[in-house]
């Protein structure tokens, strides 16, 4: 049954995104707000160039602390080596990469083109729906 079930079944379609030019405070206040671990980076016409983390956010305190100042673009932390996952593609096979990464979620293409995230919370509720 998990088996035919696709990334695309349990992505998260609607998108909270950033650009490189936003505040790492103001993008570390969307992180939380909407609950999500990581968020796209987007440019002007509507590309993925990074995505902004959690783990992003941890860089950002450390050097808040280290540095003495809150400061910076979201340009200057976000990770820019993507992996992204294609929306046809097992869940099963996601779940493989997920046990290999410490990646917490995964931009979801289709033909080239943005069409969500998928996290290991995703996954999850992928498995307990055949229940």
């Amino acid at each position: 049954m998990l088996t035919k079930i696709s990334v695309a079944d349990y992505m998260t379609k609607r998108l909270v995104t950033l650009s490189k030019e936003t505040n790492v405070i103001d993008a570390i206040k969307k992180l939380l707000d909407h609950k999500i671990t990581c968020a796209p980076v987007i440019d002007q016409p509507g590309h993925l160039i990074g995505m902004f983390s959690e783990k992003d956010g941890m860089r950002v305190f450390l050097e808040s602390v280290y540095d003495q100042g809150m400061g910076g673009k979201v340009g200057d932390f976000m990770a820019t080596e993507i992996i992204s996952v294609d929306a046809k593609s097992s869940i099963v096979d996601l779940a493989e990469k997920f046990q290999g990464s410490s990646v917490r979620s995964f931009p979801v293409f289709d033909h080239a083109e943005l069409v969500g995230i998928i996290s290991r919370t995703d996954v999850l509720r992928a498995l307990v729906s055949i229940d």
